[in-house]
Protein backbone atom coordinates (compact mmCIF):
# COMPACT_ATOMS: atom_id res chain seq x y z
CA UNK A 1 0.00 0.00 0.00
CA UNK A 2 1.23 3.53 -0.52
CA UNK A 3 1.96 5.65 2.33
CA UNK A 4 0.18 9.08 2.25
CA UNK A 5 2.61 12.08 1.41
CA UNK A 6 3.36 13.69 4.28
CA UNK A 7 1.41 17.33 4.71
CA UNK A 8 3.22 20.24 3.38
CA UNK A 9 4.28 22.43 6.32
CA UNK A 10 2.51 25.54 4.95
CA UNK A 11 -0.91 24.14 4.92
CA UNK A 12 -1.00 22.55 8.40
CA UNK A 13 -3.89 22.92 10.37
CA UNK A 14 -4.41 25.33 12.31
CA UNK A 15 -6.94 25.33 15.37
CA UNK A 16 -9.85 27.09 14.89
CA UNK A 17 -10.28 30.39 16.63
CA UNK A 18 -13.97 29.28 17.47
CA UNK A 19 -13.00 26.00 19.17
CA UNK A 20 -9.49 26.66 20.74
CA UNK A 21 -8.97 27.24 23.83
CA UNK A 22 -6.62 29.84 25.56
CA UNK A 23 -5.63 29.26 29.07
CA UNK A 24 -7.88 31.47 31.03
CA UNK A 25 -6.07 34.04 32.11
CA UNK A 26 -5.09 34.92 28.30
CA UNK A 27 -8.71 34.60 27.38
CA UNK A 28 -9.42 36.99 30.16
CA UNK A 29 -6.53 39.45 29.51
CA UNK A 30 -7.74 39.60 25.83
CA UNK A 31 -11.23 40.70 27.16
CA UNK A 32 -9.86 43.42 29.24
CA UNK A 33 -8.01 45.02 26.22
CA UNK A 34 -10.82 45.01 24.12
CA UNK A 35 -13.25 46.14 27.20
CA UNK A 36 -10.96 49.25 28.06
CA UNK A 37 -12.14 51.14 24.84
CA UNK A 38 -15.45 53.02 25.49
CA UNK A 39 -15.81 52.75 21.48
CA UNK A 40 -15.70 49.09 21.39
CA UNK A 41 -17.98 48.33 24.82
CA UNK A 42 -20.52 50.96 22.48
CA UNK A 43 -20.56 48.08 19.69
CA UNK A 44 -21.08 45.68 22.07
CA UNK A 45 -24.17 47.12 23.63
CA UNK A 46 -25.55 47.83 20.12
CA UNK A 47 -25.22 44.41 19.22
CA UNK A 48 -26.43 43.00 22.33
CA UNK A 49 -29.62 45.64 22.02
CA UNK A 50 -29.80 45.09 18.30
CA UNK A 51 -28.62 41.93 17.32
CA UNK A 52 -26.05 41.00 14.63
CA UNK A 53 -25.18 43.66 11.86
CA UNK A 54 -22.75 44.45 9.77
CA UNK A 55 -20.09 46.81 10.00
CA UNK A 56 -22.21 49.58 7.86
CA UNK A 57 -24.93 49.20 9.82
CA UNK A 58 -23.05 49.99 12.93
CA UNK A 59 -21.67 53.56 11.28
CA UNK A 60 -24.80 54.18 10.96
CA UNK A 61 -25.62 53.90 14.23
CA UNK A 62 -22.64 54.97 16.32
CA UNK A 63 -21.08 58.55 15.93
CA UNK A 64 -17.83 56.81 14.23
CA UNK A 65 -16.25 56.38 10.66
CA UNK A 66 -17.25 52.97 9.23
CA UNK A 67 -12.99 52.70 8.82
CA UNK A 68 -13.57 53.02 12.99
CA UNK A 69 -15.86 50.49 13.40
CA UNK A 70 -14.02 48.10 11.09
CA UNK A 71 -10.74 48.13 13.41
CA UNK A 72 -12.89 48.08 16.55
CA UNK A 73 -14.43 45.23 15.15
CA UNK A 74 -11.09 43.43 14.76
CA UNK A 75 -10.29 44.22 18.20
CA UNK A 76 -13.16 42.60 19.77
CA UNK A 77 -12.97 39.64 17.42
CA UNK A 78 -9.88 38.50 18.22
CA UNK A 79 -10.61 39.13 21.89
CA UNK A 80 -13.15 36.40 20.69
CA UNK A 81 -16.62 38.74 21.77
CA UNK A 82 -17.27 37.96 17.90
CA UNK A 83 -17.79 36.02 15.54
CA UNK A 84 -18.23 37.06 11.74
CA UNK A 85 -20.98 35.44 9.70
CA UNK A 86 -21.13 35.90 5.82
CA UNK A 87 -24.11 37.36 4.51
CA UNK A 88 -25.88 38.12 1.59
CA UNK A 89 -23.81 40.09 -1.23
CA UNK A 90 -20.61 39.45 0.26
CA UNK A 91 -21.40 41.42 3.41
CA UNK A 92 -20.02 40.41 6.94
CA UNK A 93 -22.95 40.65 9.92
CA UNK A 94 -21.19 40.33 13.52
CA UNK A 95 -22.61 38.19 16.39
CA UNK A 96 -21.49 38.34 19.76
CA UNK A 97 -19.89 35.52 21.41
CA UNK A 98 -20.22 35.38 25.49
CA UNK A 99 -17.87 32.33 25.54
CA UNK A 100 -14.71 34.86 26.72
CA UNK A 101 -17.01 37.31 28.55
CA UNK A 102 -17.86 34.04 30.93
CA UNK A 103 -14.11 33.53 30.86
CA UNK A 104 -13.36 37.18 32.22
CA UNK A 105 -16.22 36.54 34.54
CA UNK A 106 -15.03 33.71 36.22
CA UNK A 107 -11.43 34.74 36.57
CA UNK A 108 -12.93 37.99 38.32
CA UNK A 109 -14.76 36.02 40.42
CA UNK A 110 -12.03 33.75 41.45
CA UNK A 111 -10.16 36.70 42.52
CA UNK A 112 -12.59 38.38 44.26
CA UNK A 113 -12.71 35.33 46.50
CA UNK A 114 -9.17 35.16 46.89
CA UNK A 115 -9.85 38.88 48.10
CA UNK A 116 -12.63 38.18 50.33
CA UNK A 117 -11.02 35.16 52.36
CA UNK A 118 -8.12 38.13 52.86
CA UNK A 119 -10.54 41.01 53.21
CA UNK A 120 -12.41 38.46 56.31
CA UNK A 121 -9.40 37.65 58.13
CA UNK A 122 -8.50 41.37 58.45
CA UNK A 123 -12.00 41.98 59.13
CA UNK A 124 -11.64 39.47 62.17
CA UNK A 125 -8.70 40.46 63.30
CA UNK A 126 -9.94 44.27 63.30
CA UNK A 127 -13.19 43.21 65.37
CA UNK A 128 -11.55 41.36 68.08
CA UNK A 129 -11.58 42.96 71.45
CA UNK A 130 -8.11 44.90 72.61
CA UNK A 131 -7.69 42.07 75.69
CA UNK A 132 -8.77 39.25 73.35
CA UNK A 133 -5.44 36.60 72.38
CA UNK A 134 -4.49 37.44 68.60
CA UNK A 135 -3.80 33.84 66.93
CA UNK A 136 -1.37 33.76 64.34
CA UNK A 137 -2.16 32.53 61.13
CA UNK A 138 -1.50 29.25 60.19
CA UNK A 139 2.12 29.35 58.24
CA UNK A 140 1.50 27.65 54.28
CA UNK A 141 2.81 24.20 53.60
CA UNK A 142 5.88 25.98 52.19
CA UNK A 143 6.67 27.30 55.54
CA UNK A 144 5.92 24.18 57.44
CA UNK A 145 8.03 22.22 55.36
CA UNK A 146 11.10 24.76 55.57
CA UNK A 147 10.61 24.80 59.39
CA UNK A 148 10.36 21.17 59.76
CA UNK A 149 13.18 20.56 57.39
CA UNK A 150 15.76 23.26 59.20
CA UNK A 151 14.35 21.48 62.48
CA UNK A 152 15.36 18.21 61.37
CA UNK A 153 18.94 19.37 60.07
CA UNK A 154 19.37 21.15 63.11
CA UNK A 155 18.89 17.61 65.57
CA UNK A 156 20.76 15.97 62.95
CA UNK A 157 23.58 18.68 64.13
CA UNK A 158 23.06 18.14 67.63
CA UNK A 159 22.99 14.62 67.16
CA UNK A 160 26.75 15.01 65.72
CA UNK A 161 27.73 17.60 68.55
CA UNK A 162 27.14 15.18 70.97
CA UNK A 163 28.74 12.39 69.56
CA UNK A 164 31.57 13.96 69.43
CA UNK A 165 31.57 15.34 73.20
CA UNK A 166 30.85 11.79 74.19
Amino acid sequence: MPRDPAPDPGTAARPDPETARPDPETAAEQVFAALADPTRRAILAELAARGPATGTDLAARLPITRQAIAKHLTHLSHAGLLTAQPGERRRIRYRLHPAPMRIAQQYLAALARDWDTTLDALKDHLDRPAHAPTTLPKTSPLQEAKEQSQGELGDRDNDHSQNRNT
